[in-house]
């Protein structure tokens, strides 16, 4: 077991009051066992047996984002259901003791198994088989963990669900809880902003360029961040490798941040990271440039590991390459500037952080 080290960095230190909620960050949904295969040539052909180089198990689903929040230094609070069997034992230990996540809203489901998600990385690319059930119904628990009434945070993150109402989420803005939102791929094909009915609850907007575009019937990724501003206070588009756009709709501030060039190793969970990148900087009160720069940062460093949750970079790993790049003779002296606001940031030396990586096989034990 490798016992959390406790951040190098608190990104909120100069934003704490007395009085503040214990939480400042609050989610909500499942938490899958996610079983990834890295290192194929070409995706799996029918008939045949692929191999892949590599193999890594870890907690999935709503984790991805739980991790990444608290290994970026933020209180982090999950309501989720967990299965009864070993996935679940082994993710409800991965969050909670490894990287000391709050599980006090979570529950432990007898009878009931852990979802699974199987993940084949290749070609820059990723292919996943998911199985899973919906938790049984508790009257303490009505939304997949989430308990009547979400406990006071700084902010909640949530993926929104076209045509679905999540009550928690109105409840939590009533309070005071600044909701960020992403959103899946609209499998009815309507792609009709109207049938996201929460986002009026969200002060943030964070799809990919492609849904932007669908869901706002534009043909470019910036146009559709702009049009996004007029549902919601502020637009975030990623745009995958050329980086992100963001608009401001209620200052008119927007940003343009290009990605930063890394040789990926497994994708799975990356627009996880960079939304808890994002969070964490609007949160700590950054400009909204230097909250884009950090996200793609933080997203760029955990693609060139294994698996979802446990690839998300620490304060760690966030400092060792800022020294590193700046090592480099030939690096662009507009593109150091660009993450300059690191320098205050970051201690002058950072203690290592034993972060907890995707393994093998759950069948093992962990040794610090």
């Amino acid at each position: 077991m490798v016992v959390p080290a406790k951040p190098t960095v608190d990104p909120l230190k100069a934003a704490r009051r007395p009085g503040d909620p214990d939480c400042d960050v609050y989610l909500t949904g499942p938490v899958f066992l996610d079983i990834i295969f890295t290192g194929l040539d070409s995706a799996p052909v029918r008939g045949t047996e692929s191999w892949a180089r590599g193999m890594g198990s870890s907690p999935g689903g709503v984790a991805n984002m739980a991790t990444a929040l608290a290994r970026l230094g933020l209180r982090t609070s999950l309501a989720a259901a967990f299965g009864d069997d070993h996935y679940g034992e082994y993710c409800w230990d991965a969050l909670e003791q490894g990287e000391g996540i709050d599980l006090t809203p979570s529950r432990t489901v007898p009878g009931w198994h852990s979802p699974v998600t199987v993940s084949m990385a290749y070609e820059g690319e990723r292919t996943m088989v998911s199985h899973g059930h919906e938790p049984p119904p508790d009257a303490d628990a009505p939304d997949g963990g989430a308990p009547h009434r979400p406990p006071r945070a700084r902010a909640a993150v949530t993926a929104l669900t076209p045509g679905t109402r999540a009550p928690w989420i109105a409840e939590a803005a009533r309070g005071g809880t600044r909701i960020f939102a992403d959103v899946g791929w609209d499998d009815t094909g309507r792609w009709d902003l109207a049938g996201l009915a929460d986002l009026a609850h969200c002060e943030a907007f964070l799809p990919n360029a492609e849904e932007a575009m669908r869901y706002t019937g534009t043909s470019c990724p910036r146009a559709a961040a702009r049009a996004l501003t007029e549902h919601v206070p502020l637009a975030v588009v990623t745009l995958g490798a050329e980086g992100a756009y963001a608009v401001d709709g209620r200052t008119g501030e927007t940003a343009d941040v290009p990605a930063i060039e890394v040789e990926a190793l497994d994708p799975t969970g990356a627009g996880d990271v960079f939304v808890a990148g994002f969070v964490t900087g609007t949160l700590a009160g950054w400009p909204l440039a230097d909250r884009l720069a950090f996200a793609g940062l933080t997203a760029a460093l955990s693609v060139q590991e294994f698996g979802g949750s446990l690839s998300a970079p620490g304060w760690a790993e966030v400092g060792a390459w800022w020294r590193t790049v700046r090592e480099f003779d030939d690096q662009d002296p507009v593109a150091l500037r660009r993450y300059g606001f690191l320098e205050e940031l970051l201690p002058a030396v950072a203690r290592p952080w034993p972060l907890r990586r995707a393994v093998p096989t759950i069948g093992f034990g962990r040794s610090a």
